[in-house]
Formats: C-alpha cells, structure tokens, sequence
C-alpha cells in the first residue's frame, strides 16, 4: 500500500520509526517493540538507514520482516550516502523484491568522524537528486521526504530551506515527515511557509516522547532541535527518571492532541525502539 494513500481518511496517520540494531540483544529489543505496538494498528512503521554502512542490510532486512511478519505497512530509509547511483538502483530492485513499496528519501548525514557530507563519486550530493532517481528508476514507489521546523543544521535560514523543500518536492516526494520539534508554533510556522510556496503534500510531524533527559538534550543538540523553557524546567524539576518520563509523556500527549486540532494529518512517532512511552502517548490519543 502506498501511504500517500492513507492521507486524507477520516482518522489521522500514526507511525512508528524504529532503528536497526547492531547487536542481537538489541534485535530481540526492536522486534519486541515493534510486538508491543502491534496492537495499536500504526498505519505504517519506518526504518531508518545506517550512514557509511553500518546498518543497511539490516534496514533492508528488517523492513521486509515487518511487512510480512506483522502485516504492518513499511517504509524504508534510504540515503545518498556511500552510494554511487548503481548501487541505489540494486537497493530499489531488493526493495520491490521485498514487497517494499514507500521509501523515506533523504541526503543523510556524514559518517561518524567526517564533519560534512562528501557526495560520493558517481552518486548523489543532494535528497531532490535521490528522489528524481529513484522516480525515473521505479515510478512505482511512493516516496517521503524530511522536512525541518526549525531548520537543517546546514541552513538555519528558514526561506532558504524551505525552497531546499519545494525542490524535493517537485522532484517526486508525496508526503513530508518532520525533524522532531518541541514547540508546536515552529511546525505551524513551517507548514505555512511550506504552502506559501506551493507545497501542497501532507506534512506530517514527528514527535519524540521525552524518556531520558541527557540524551534528549544530545539528540536535540545534533538535530538543531529547541527544548522549550518550560518543558526543560519541567524536566530537570523532576527528582525521579520516573518523574521526567511522566512529564515528557505528558508534554508530549499535549503537544500531539494540539497538532492534530490544528489540522496536522497525524503523528510520526520516533520510538528510538521503545514501546511504553508511544504506547501510553497513542493510547491516550484514541481514548
């Protein structure tokens, strides 16, 4: 199914990313996980991709399995990096092989120990070049874009990336999925300035449950992500690593009830291969 297709129903779009692992303890982790939410009927699951080859088998593994093990709608990652453009199209012939039909398009990020991305020789330096690939070598997929609220790390002005966006757009995306974010003004603000330059596909944004403090603050830092004033104070007030993962669920399950009222199609949760805080966050939503 492709999930552009999804879009527009009466009930809003929920997702589950997950992460392959490097280690069979964190196998068995993944797939539990991925047990626990079964029963929540996500509409789709994602998986991300490994930069410099580290996990990309698995990715392409794993989002097979979920298809066929699960009966769950998968969407693999994909990225430019380490790959010329032979290379892409054998991952898309596997792909479809596998019964794969949404990929997540993206440029990705350096390998660990390179600061900037180095567009590898006969591949692609720029996510709208994937995506006109992979258009003009498998029309069939639908396929997904990221988009920055606050801006790419690379390009912290706003008018600028979103014209980045308008080119990925016009190059074949259907749908976007967010950056995570904190405060839901920066992922309406996004989505007007989207518009206004005729963006018109179904902009989807990704929360990340607040579970643990320092590595939030980690993650956020290498995604240029703001953690709100309040929200942090609420975080660091906590005398409990049970009294952060209840406030964080908490902003969390509020942000998402605002997002889907102010016309957010629905909610792409960044599981980091948890199930709990999801779970309780999605529950509640359909309570």
């Amino acid at each position: 199914m492709r999930i552009s297709s999804l879009f527009g129903e009466t009930r809003p779009v929920f997702s589950f990313e997950f992460f392959p692992p490097k280690t069979p303890a964190g196998e068995r982790a993944l797939l539990q996980a991925v047990e626990n939410l079964h029963h929540l009927e996500p509409s789709f699951v994602s998986v991300t991709y490994g930069a410099g080859g580290t996990t990309r088998d698995k990715t392409l593994d794993i989002v097979t399995r979920i298809k066929r093990d699960y009966d769950i709608e998968a969407m693999a990652h994909l990225t430019c990096v380490g790959h010329t453009e032979a290379e892409i199209g054998s991952i898309l012939e596997r792909l479809a092989a596998g019964n794969i039909e949404n990929i997540l398009a993206l440029r990705g990020d350096p390998p660990q120990g390179q600061d900037t991305f180095v567009r590898t020789e006969g591949g692609f330096g720029y996510a709208n070049e994937l995506v006109a690939f992979i258009q003009s070598h498998r029309a069939d997929f639908c396929l997904g874009g990221a988009g920055y609220p606050e801006g790419h790390t690379e390009c912290r002005d706003l008018d600028k990336d979103i014209a980045h966006l308008r080119q990925k757009v016009e190059a074949g995306l259907d749908f976007v999925v967010t950056q995570l974010f904190y405060d839901n003004q920066d992922y309406f603000a996004f989505v007007e300035r989207a518009r206004s330059v005729g963006i018109t596909v179904p902009i989807v944004p990704g929360i990340m449950p607040i579970t643990d403090l320092p590595q939030i603050k980690r993650i956020a830092s290498m995604c240029g992500a703001r953690i709100p004033d309040q929200l942090r104070q609420g975080l660091e007030s906590a005398d409990s690593a049970e009294g952060i993962q209840t406030s964080g669920i908490d902003w969390a399950q509020r942000q998402c009830r605002e997002l889907l009222d102010g016309g957010a199609p629905g909610i792409h949760f960044y599981t980091l291969n948890k199930s709990p805080a999801t779970a309780a966050i999605l529950s509640a939503l359909r309570g």
